[in-house]
């Protein structure tokens, strides 16, 4: 049943791989490796469709929801995980669930990823509704946990996408849209944890970053709404006031303070001459853009 798939295909120029000298072998997984991007490249019609479908729906205050087993279900927690202390965001907006639940991030949950149940059911917990957008993440493109998410998400009407390492992939044709990265055959032969799981790692930066920055999360390049939550991230937050408004260090200090250690309404404030209340009011008119703001 696995012959056809790309991702359990072996790869030629590894086929000695037991008698390879170390640096023989680290220079052919390096070129593997190399070759991701330019896969993902291929895709980015799809992602870019992806983001829009997430940013609509985070609009109407949707969820994104990933959802996958083993390496792909570890992935999308770590970008869901990610995302409130980056973009300041509720943890409930960005979700991850794998099969087998949270302990399985740390230890494999054997046999959890083949059953459709458990995918409904994880969704079903977390009350999915039909303004979220689910993503099903599976290298081969058939584990049937995801599978039975993606199934049932579209039957209550949320929007669904797939992230997969195959073509022609079985939740490719469930999901609204088809994200299928081929990166060809691994260097170990079946193990997704490599290149597929690299550029599942780039696809879910793509698709978080991207709509944070489309709801706006993001000022220029710097992510004005992080969270403050230790000393470094402190020192961060003033410097993103410094380069946003091109302010002395003291003065990004005293806004700081002002502005109750968020960097988005002192930059407002700097660049505005408003008070705390104003901003903060600036702000919401214009959802969150700080480039509308002033």
């Amino acid at each position: 049943m696995l012959d056809h798939l790309t991702t359990e295909r072996r790869n030629e120029r590894t086929m000695r791989l037991d008698e390879m000298k170390t640096l023989e072998f680290l220079e052919v997984m390096n070129e593997e490796d190399s070759k991701v991007a330019n896969c993902v490249k291929k895709e980015l019609p799809q992602i870019a469709r992806a983001v829009d479908m997430i940013i609509e729906a985070k609009k109407q205050n949707g969820r994104l929801i990933y959802l996958g087993a083993g390496t792909s279900g570890r992935i999308g927690l770590l970008d869901a995980v990610e995302c409130p202390p980056t973009f300041n965001t509720d943890p409930s907006e960005v979700v991850g669930l794998i099969a087998g639940g949270e302990n399985a991030f740390i230890k494999a949950v054997e046999g959890a990823e083949d059953s459709l149940e458990f995918g409904i059911e994880d969704l079903k917990k977390n009350q999915l509704t039909n303004k979220d957008v689910v993503v099903g993440i599976a290298a081969s493109g058939r584990t049937p946990y995801v599978i039975g998410g993606l199934k049932y998400a579209a039957q209550i009407g949320a929007k669904t996408i797939s992230l997969s390492c195959n073509r022609g992939s079985e939740i490719g044709k469930i999901a609204d849209i088809a994200i299928e990265v081929v990166n060809g055959p691994e260097v170990l032969t079946g193990s997704t944890r490599l290149k597929a799981g690299t550029s599942q790692k780039l696809v879910c930066n793509m698709l978080s970053t991207a709509s944070m920055v489309g709801v706006g999360k993001v000022y220029g390049n710097l992510m004005v709404d992080l969270q403050l939550t230790n000393e470094k991230l402190v020192e961060r937050g003033k410097r993103i006031i410094m380069d946003a408004t091109e302010c002395t260090y003291e003065v990004a200090e005293e806004f700081l303070e002002k502005a109750k250690s968020q960097p988005k309404i002192a930059i407002v404030m700097i660049l505005t001459n408003l008070s705390y209340e104003e901003a903060t009011n600036r702000l919401k008119t214009a959802h969150g853009f700080i480039r509308q703001a002033i």
